[in-house]
């Protein structure tokens, strides 16, 4: 079986995802499938994409959920019910049993950087890292024979041909809501630290034990916009500039 790193690795480089703004709109996935697709190690697959029984390896994908507001048994109840935009990938857990698990060492973690990868040369693709994720972040790629997961874009943010810009994971560089955020969530003082600090960033399934680097932003409560005020005029008397213009055209209709 393979061995995690023996100390805690001194970057730990990942995601934090704003659940609160993310609109579901799955730019990240097909950002994600495309540059994965062309970039870092085999193809992710299609099997008959147009047809009956289509299947497909996507690294990243969105989850969508209707929500119930507290106190109610059934949508529509004590209020609006919410709808929220779970994006899923792989979460480069501390404790990652998708690693412990491999029997060949494909599935290993970086011990500079913490992210977690599978060498697709030795991967033989028995499958027991994904029974082994709690998270379901693997995907066999049925045209490969191999396990793929997320690679946090390891061959852009360490690319220095290209724009410092770019050098942020696909799907960060993609979203259009800014939902998606990456950095280094060892380092206290980094934006994505910060922000988990501010927002209260939460594990996902902590009961697992697995400490994901990744964190989720939760959504932040619904306000109620209070009703104005200020009466309506009933009647156009008294309006002066523009408003008296367009009262005297709309009389000549």
């Amino acid at each position: 079986m393979t061995s995690l790193p023996s100390l805690p690795t001194p970057k730990k480089l990942g995601l934090v995802i704003d659940l609160d703004v993310c609109v579901g709109c799955h730019a990240c996935v097909i950002s994600c499938k495309e540059w994965n697709t062309g970039g870092y190690g085999a193809a992710l697959s299609d099997q008959d994409p147009y047809g009956a029984d289509v299947s497909g390896t996507f690294l990243n994908r969105i989850h969508s959920f209707e929500v119930l507001p507290e106190g109610a048994e059934k949508i529509g109840e004590a209020g609006d019910a919410r709808i929220v935009h779970f994006p899923k990938s792989c979460l480069h857990c501390e404790d990652a049993p998708c690693v412990t698990v491999c029997p060949t060492g494909a599935s290993y973690k970086r011990a500079d950087d913490g992210i977690v990868l599978v060498d697709e040369d030795m991967c033989i693709g028995c499958g027991l890292c994904a029974w082994a994720c709690p998270y379901g972040a693997r995907e066999m790629d049925l045209a490969a024979g191999v396990m793929k997961k997320c690679t946090l874009c390891v061959d852009r943010i360490y690319n220095e041909t290209i724009a410092e810009i770019d050098r942020v994971p696909s799907c960060v560089r993609t979203c259009p809501a800014n939902a998606r955020h990456y950095g280094d969530l060892a380092d206290p003082h980094s934006s994505v630290s910060k922000m988990v600090a501010a927002r209260g960033g939460i594990d996902l399934m902590p009961e697992q034990g697995t400490r994901p680097v990744n964190k989720y932003l939760p959504p932040r409560p619904r306000t109620t916009l209070a009703a104005s005020a200020v009466p309506l005029a009933e009647t156009s008397a008294g309006a002066t500039g523009f408003f008296a213009w367009l009262d005297g055209m709309l009389e000549r209709i």
